[in-house]
């Protein structure tokens, strides 16, 4: 290279080194980083419950149960909400329930009959009722949104630009 030329070391700038050196550290075990994600998922989802609405922003569909004796859709008895809870890794994080029949809430279902022709089921004030089958709506509990990726986003970059604070 023709002209005047600057050459630079890293081993000159000592502390650089050490908060390039620190960053690495923090990559190799983000659990701190993982606890705060997954314990942001699991109360964002607890939120959800108590505001009726899935991770989309939009309202669930109201059950019969809640659309006949009051109360919300998902929180008969509270237990699914309740249940959410959270573990991480020193690279993962993770929400959820351990309630068999979440799946069916967060994805839907059809019930048919396995030994009769017909369900036979109780609907409160409305009596006893028969059908072929029954659909469930999906009605999305888990999940993330725009604002959680968002969350998400700041906590990542605030705990990595700690060191460098």
């Amino acid at each position: 290279m023709e002209g005047v030329q600057l050459s630079v070391d890293l081993k000159d700038f000592p502390l650089l080194v050490s908060r390039f050196n620190e960053t690495a550290a923090r990559a190799k075990d983000m659990s701190p980083l993982m606890r705060d994600i997954a314990f942001l998922g699991e109360n964002t989802t607890k939120a959800r419950f108590d505001a009726g609405i899935g991770p989309d922003d939009q309202p669930w569909k109201p059950s019969i149960r809640a659309m006949q004796t009051g109360g919300q859709t998902l929180k008969k008895s509270g237990q699914l909400r309740d249940s959410i809870s959270s573990e991480h890794t020193s690279h993962s994080a993770a929400w959820g329930t351990n309630k068999i029949y979440a799946a069916v809430h967060q994805f839907g279902a059809i019930i048919k009959p396995v030994s009769a022709k017909v369900l036979k089921f109780f609907l409160p004030g409305i009596g006893f009722r028969s059908a072929k089958q029954v659909i469930i709506p999906a009605r999305p509990f888990l999940g993330i949104n725009k604002a959680d990726e968002a969350d998400i986003a700041d906590i990542s970059e605030a705990w990595f630009e700690e060191p460098w604070s």
